[in-house]
């Protein structure tokens, strides 16, 4: 044998064993990849068996069809949306004034003595603000036509002339 068959062989033997090696890392990588997306084991099999049995084609057609996004993310974003509706339900329970904690049935924060409700005028449940009749004893609701803030506001020109 002469140098160039020797030199022939050992690149074809090398070509070969990097294309192998690059066949099962691919392979690996969409066994790894589906594990972090997909929860049924026998689909996380399923997913490899196809990565590597088409070389260097499988995991293309993997990238296709394999779920958007991580089981890790989505549990993230299911426990941010439990929180969410966890401060959401408890956001009324909080006096908006000075945020000391309020009951549901208060007409008035015992801290700040801000109003929170407005007290039915037959039987004295709290109504919420948009109600038009009392859903306990069936009373029409009276809302003020005006809201009065006393003598405390003065406008600027007054100050100035003072």
């Amino acid at each position: 044998m002469t140098f160039d068959q020797d030199f022939l062989i050992v690149a074809r033997n090398l070509g070969l064993f990097f294309v192998a090696v690059f066949w099962i890392a691919t392979a690996y990588w969409v066994f790894k990849d589906a594990r972090r997306r997909i929860e049924d084991p026998w689909m996380v099999a399923m997913a490899t068996v196809l990565g590597a049995i088409p070389p260097f084609i499988g995991p293309i057609i993997y990238m296709f069809f394999r779920p958007p996004e991580y089981l890790e993310d989505v549990r993230e974003r299911e426990l941010e949306i439990k929180a969410m509706e966890k401060r959401l339900a408890l956001r009324d329970l909080h006096c908006p004034v000075c945020r000391a904690e309020v009951d549901p049935t208060f007409l008035v924060c015992p801290v700040c003595t801000t109003k929170l409700k407005q007290a039915c005028v037959n039987c004295k449940q709290p109504l919420e603000a948009l109600w038009q009749i009392c859903p306990y004893c069936e009373t029409r609701v009276e809302t003020p036509a005006t809201i009065d803030f006393g003598d405390t506001w003065e406008t600027p020109r007054r100050r100035r002339a003072e």
